[in-house]
Parts: C-alpha cells; structure tokens; sequence
C-alpha cells in the first residue's frame, strides 16, 4: 500500500508523517524506517523507527532509490513501513512521469514485501498527475 501526502511548501505534510510515522513504530511488530535528506527529522522521530538519512548515500534518481529501498528490505527482512519525507528532495528528481513511474514500483515492492510505504511530495495541485492522484490520502 503507497499513501502519497501531497501539497506546497508550508502545507504541514512534514508534520503529518512525523506524527504517523511515531504512531507506526509504537505498534509495529517490525521495523519502521524513515528516509529523509539532511537531518532535520532527527529530533522528531521515535527512537524506535530507523531514522536514514539520504545525504551520503549520493541518491540521484528514482532508479538509485529503488536499489536503496531494496537493499534496505533485503538486510532488514522484518521492515513493515517506509516513511519517505519530501520524495523530490531524496530522489533529486521532480520529473513527475519518474515520480508516478516509482509510486507504481512501490505498490508492487510493497505488495511482494508487506512493506507499507507513505510518502510526502512537495507538489501543486495542478501539477499532480492522474497516476500520482490515486496515490493520494
């Protein structure tokens, strides 16, 4: 399952995953992991959930990040969400045909891994593809 939080700058889509991603890690049975670029989130998040930060991984595409991500499950079996702040800022790429290409790839990883993905965009309404909409919670 992907839910995409969408909206400007100032929207409060960092906000709301911080309070779910801590909601996730104090249920969760497994490992909840949470990727960002920089470290701003560093004081938000539970000590419980896997704080990453993208910054010295050199993360330049979706295709890199979906190498990252599996790489990630692939060490980590028992990883049940992925919260992914600001996907433009951590992919470095704001193609949204790339974006809507690798919201699809996460909804199929997730489906083969029982991994639950939420992820934030900094995005205006109108340049929300219909492919990323129905991503949209």
């Amino acid at each position: 399952m992907v839910t995409v939080i969408a909206g400007l700058k100032g929207f409060g889509k960092t906000k709301q995953l911080i309070e779910l991603c801590n909601k996730t890690s104090e249920k969760s049975a497994g490992s909840v992991v949470c990727i960002e670029r920089g470290q701003k989130l560093r004081h938000d998040i539970r000590r419980d959930a896997r704080l990453i930060d993208t910054v010295p991984y050199d993360i330049r595409s979706y295709q890199v990040l979906r190498g990252f991500i599996t790489g990630l499950c692939a060490g980590n079996y028992d990883i049940t969400d992925i919260f992914i702040d600001s996907l433009f800022k951590v992919s470095n790429c704001n193609n949204t045909q790339e974006c809507e290409k690798f919201l699809e790839w996460c909804e199929a990883f997730g489906k083969e891994n029982g991994v639950k993905f939420l992820i934030t965009i900094s995005i205006g309404e109108s340049e929300i593809t219909e492919g990323m909409r129905r991503y949209i919670g």
